[in-house]
């Protein structure tokens, strides 16, 4: 098969992907009114005259009480918000049912760092605002009939000695404590602690029943946001990596990772309502996760559900609900979960929860991104540049494919040295294609020539081209991650320069591949255009990307040279001789 054929393929079947990826996303059905919306037709108006959304029920196990006790507002008052700082995060704590319900990431800007901006705001994971409302709940529920506005839940009112809390120099942990007291007697202490260096925040709480009868309830945690704008085109969906990735829920079983696109919410085929232990249960965004953590061994009920899907801005939530606790009067009891709010890294979130690694999810090519991904982590504690270790890489896999690239490539130059023939053949038997087929054929089987002998390297090339798409796309290590010219290897090439080489790389294969006799002459049109195609689609595809199949373009035109230099040369000794 021709090498430019092998082009239009790759090109096809990439373009077809990404295509498909926006018009699904454009053409996603709106999830139906789910069992939330039911519910909240008949819960009774607010004090403040709002209309509370009651959230469906929490458990099919879980005491009657426990759903009518978990109740949200559609625009839930803020209290006194308290602020949190630590090395690497700056959180907002909303006294309000103690919710963080503000996230900056400090180590992680927005943007790549420019001459003109050169300090970049840094991204923010939990926000408290409608348009992007993302927050991360908790409380506790009683089983018995006390009003929702009666109980330690995300909607109680907390109390906190200060409103600001910084770690200071040389303090390796931080806790900040929220209290909650009931007429009854029976009080809730909430901490919450940060530690120096760790994305992970430690949530207890601790209950006192001072009252005279037991109480008995569950704990629970959650997690709420609204999906985030569409794009505007699907042109805008194709070149924004935020927008081509995944954005909705997830969770782990203990066993197997599994997520749930916003736009499936409404499918109770797709919904979670499942026992579970030692698993977690996460929102996931391009780089960055947020995850509730239960205690390992502990069974805890697991669901998903979307609030007032009639809304313009419905939200989406994950829910992990503890055992039946019981507290008897003059006892005490605490619970405790983990929650993460951080950066995706690759090969540090096993350690903080079995299976979290996993949220980096490759996909099907995740047994070839992840290793590659492992390479290129190699190259880069070598050369300290990820631009540097894609280059070492492009050089691996050609030199472990670089026997089977030079079948390819003698394959296309015995192809080139019998253009003139093919072309006689076609002069000879003009419209006849199926005499011009079989005199092809023959010339072939006497040549010893194979016109598919090009086509097992491209078997190989189009996995690792996927593989390693993902890898650039989503890895967290190369974002805003520079090289020479280049402010952030997972973005585009500001300047279109690798795009450019690789259609000269194109160009120069053409001069090597002639289009062959009998080719139909639109393909023929096709191929010429190719060059042209790729320079204006690699022009939005990250500039790892680019700058691998640049290198392996280059370094894949020189070994075709060589070849075709000595295939052209085969026979001239004997002419000689003669």
């Amino acid at each position: 098969m021709n090498q430019t054929r092998n082009f239009l393929l790759f090109a096809l079947l990439a373009v077809a992907y990404l295509l498909f990826m926006a018009w699904e996303n454009d053409h996603a059905p709106k999830p139906p009114p789910t069992a939330a919306a039911t519910a909240s037709q008949a819960v009774p108006t607010s004090a403040d005259g709002s209309v509370p959304v009651a959230l469906a029920a929490a458990s099919s196990a879980a005491p009657s009480g426990v759903a009518a006790a978990i109740a949200t507002d559609e625009a839930p008052a803020s209290a006194q918000l308290i602020t949190v700082d630590t090395d690497v995060l700056h959180l907002t704590i909303d006294t309000r049912g103690g919710s963080l319900v503000h996230a900056d990431l400090l180590a992680y800007p927005q943007q790549a760092p420019t001459h003109k901006n050169p300090t970049p705001p840094p991204v923010v994971l939990l926000d408290n605002s409608p348009a992007h409302y993302f927050v991360a709940q908790n409380g506790l529920v009683s089983s018995s009939d006390t009003a929702p506005a009666d109980q330690p839940n995300h909607l109680a009112l907390f109390h906190s000695e200060k409103t600001s809390y910084a770690l200071a120099p040389g303090q390796d942990e931080l806790q900040v404590e929220l209290t909650w007291r009931d007429a009854a007697g029976l009080a809730v202490t909430k901490t919450y602690t940060f530690k120096r260096g760790s994305y992970v925040v430690g949530l207890s709480q601790r209950i006192d029943n001072g009252g005279s009868a037991p109480w008995q309830g569950n704990a629970y945690q959650q997690l709420q946001r609204v999906a985030p704008p569409k794009p505007s085109s699907w042109f805008s969906h194709y070149t924004d990596p935020e927008q081509r990735s995944f954005i909705g829920a997830a969770w782990y079983t203990g066993e197997k990772f599994e997520k749930l696109g916003f736009k499936d919410f409404g499918e109770k085929k797709d919904a979670l309502d499942s026992e579970i232990k030692g698993g977690w249960a996460a929102m996931l965004r391009l780089y960055f996760v947020t995850a509730w953590i239960p205690p390992a061994g502990q069974t805890n009920h697991y669901v998903t559900q979307t609030i007032d899907p009639d809304s313009a801005h419905p939200r989406y939530l994950i829910r992990t609900m503890s055992p039946a606790l019981n507290v008897a009067a003059g006892q005490s009891l605490t619970t405790e979960a983990r929650l993460y709010v951080g950066p995706n890294r690759q090969g540090t979130l096993d350690a903080i929860a079995p299976g979290l690694d996993l949220t980096i999810d490759y996909g099907m090519f995740k047994a070839i991104a992840v290793p590659m991904h492992w390479i290129l982590s190699q190259f880069h504690a070598i050369t300290k540049n990820w631009g540097v270790a894609i280059i070492l890489l492009v050089l691996l896999i050609k030199g472990l494919t670089w026997k089977l690239t030079a079948m390819q490539y003698r394959s296309s130059a015995r192809m080139r040295k019998l253009t003139p023939r093919l072309q006689a053949l076609k002069e000879r038997y003009g419209d006849d294609r199926q005499k011009m087929q079989q005199a092809t054929m023959e010339l072939y089987k006497k040549e010893k020539v194979n016109p598919m002998g090009g086509c097992l390297p491209v078997l190989i090339t189009l996995p690792v081209f996927y593989g390693l798409f993902f890898v650039l796309e989503y890895s967290l290590e190369l974002r805003h991650a520079p090289f020479l010219w280049i402010p952030d290897l997972s973005a585009p090439d500001p300047f279109y320069i690798l795009p450019i080489i690789y259609a000269i790389v194109m160009l120069g294969t053409q001069w090597l591949n002639p289009v062959a006799a009998g080719m139909d002459p639109t393909q023929a049109k096709m191929m010429k255009v190719m060059p042209l195609l790729f320079t204006v689609m690699f022009a939005f595809f990250p500039a790892g990307l680019c700058l691998y199949y640049a290198v392996n373009g280059l370094v894949g035109l020189g070994q075709q040279w060589w070849v075709t230099h000595h295939i052209d040369r085969e026979g001239e000794p004997k002419a000689k001789a003669a």
